[in-house]
């Protein structure tokens, strides 16, 4: 007898959707199949789409040292709300950052024991640590994290050049990614000291600090060092039509490139951001609808990889500042990954393919990211006809604070489910704890 049965939903497969049965037993997918008898507990999924569990391939929950912006505890729980079974937690905002083996102890121990999805650690790629890449590597990084411009935290200063080069030559060797933040530090530090010497503050200044060729030169940048180290480049959050279109003429110029974006981009333009405020600040900030409609295209066409949500969320009083300049850029929005790309018109299979397919595929989690016999059970279920309203007492985040709040989205998920184990149930969390750690290869 199966542990448990989901009944007669739309499951998405890879060779596409199938009315059927999931059969779980042992933490495993056991069978896929049209009325499946027996079931210790059984799920109607009647009406409703059967999808592989959310991998969220880029946030921040900040355990250990700042879980007072973000822990595991509040937002692995607000993960499985929106339908994600599994996390790769970057090298920052957590405090120390993760930049060696000890911090990555730390954090995973941290995380084992608050988070109730699994999740996967990012290292990190910073001036002096290139010494510590293959313990890292040893201890099961997911891959590396750089920055090519100001992070904003000084315990993760940018990589220069040199740093980066020598950090995806590493990498390569390691046999794993690098993921980058791809915005010129040179265009932006010189145009945010130009902005403040002329005592412009506001919105516009911060946007016009950080254009999209910052963006688009970053990109090209890292694209000729992947090329020249043999490194598999992960492009994280890309803005912008222009970025896309610059990441995939360094794949077409032989680098091994996969690009990211996020929902808020797809969601959101400038002028969202200046009605907003700083609840909408990020980086790379909202673009011009112009922008934004030729990434939605983008997304739409299959050209972006991954959808991730880039949750980096803070104190509200962070969001709160005269000076635009000084506001945290971070959105806080990782509830809602899916549902976003439901209202812009993505049909499942696609939302299944950005959210758990691609991700698991470049990132080497073989067990996971699809629907098929012997794969691990983490599966949610999506109600595609149920209205959804982002209301306070509907977040499980630790801060309220989201640029979706009073939106309405047409789709919900209903069940989570890690491992055979269901975590989320119709508005409630059912687990506690459970997470574990994932490692690429397995």
């Amino acid at each position: 007898m199966f542990d448990l049965v989901i009944h007669g939903g739309q499951v998405v497969t890879p060779q596409g959707s199938i009315h059927a049965d999931v059969g779980v037993e042992d933490g495993l997918i056991a069978a896929i199949g049209p009325e499946l008898s027996g079931g210790k507990h059984r799920i109607d999924a009647l009406g409703h789409v059967v999808l592989p569990g959310l991998i969220d391939v880029h946030l921040h929950f900040n355990d250990p040292g700042r879980a007072d912006w973000e822990g595991a505890a509040t937002g692995s729980r607000a993960l499985a709300a929106g339908g994600g079974t599994l996390f790769f937690d970057m090298p920052l905002n957590s405090t120390p950052c993760t930049v060696t083996a000890a911090e990555f102890d730390r954090k995973r121990a941290a995380l084992e024991e608050a988070s109730i999805t699994d999740f996967a650690l990012w290292g990190g790629i910073v001036p002096g640590n290139l010494g510590e890449m293959a313990e890292l590597a040893g201890r099961g990084v997911i891959g590396f994290k750089a920055f090519l411009c100001d992070s904003g935290l000084p315990e993760f200063p940018r990589a220069d050049d040199v740093t980066l080069l020598e950090g995806m030559r590493e990498a390569a060797r390691l046999g794993l990614p690098v993921a980058v933040h791809a915005e010129s530090e040179e265009i932006t530090k010189t145009l945010t000291q130009r902005m403040l010497a002329r005592g412009r503050r506001n919105v516009w200044a911060f946007l016009e600090s950080r254009p999209v060729v910052a963006e688009v030169e970053a990109i090209q940048r890292a694209g000729l060092f992947a090329r020249e180290t043999r490194c598999r480049l992960h492009i994280v959050h890309v803005s912008s039509g222009s970025g896309v279109a610059a990441a995939l003429d360094a794949r077409a110029l032989g680098a091994d490139v996969s690009i990211e974006t996020c929902p808020h981009y797809l969601m959101f333009s400038e002028e969202d951001l200046e009605r907003m405020g700083g609840l909408a600040k990020c980086t790379p900030p909202l673009r011009s609808i112009a922008e934004q409609s030729a990434l939605v295209a983008c997304v739409e066409s299959g050209s972006v990889d991954i959808v991730a949500s880039d949750h980096s969320p803070c104190p509200p009083e962070m969001k709160q500042r005269e000076n635009f300049f000084e506001i945290w850029g971070g959105i806080a929005g990782v509830q809602f990954t899916r549902a976003v790309l439901f209202d812009k018109g993505l049909t499942p299979e696609q939302v299944a393919k950005l959210t758990a397919t691609h991700g698991a595929a470049r990132f080497g989690i073989r067990d996971k990211g699809t629907i098929e016999t012997g794969k691990h059970a983490d599966l949610s279920i999506v109600n595609l006809h149920a209205l959804q309203h982002v209301r306070e007492d509907a977040l499980y985040q630790r801060h309220r604070g989201t640029p979706y709040m009073g939106m309405t989205l047409g789709s919900k998920a209903t069940h989570t489910i890690r491992r055979g184990e269901i975590i989320y149930s119709n508005g409630a969390i059912t687990a506690e704890a459970g997470g574990e750690l994932v490692r690429p290869g397995v």
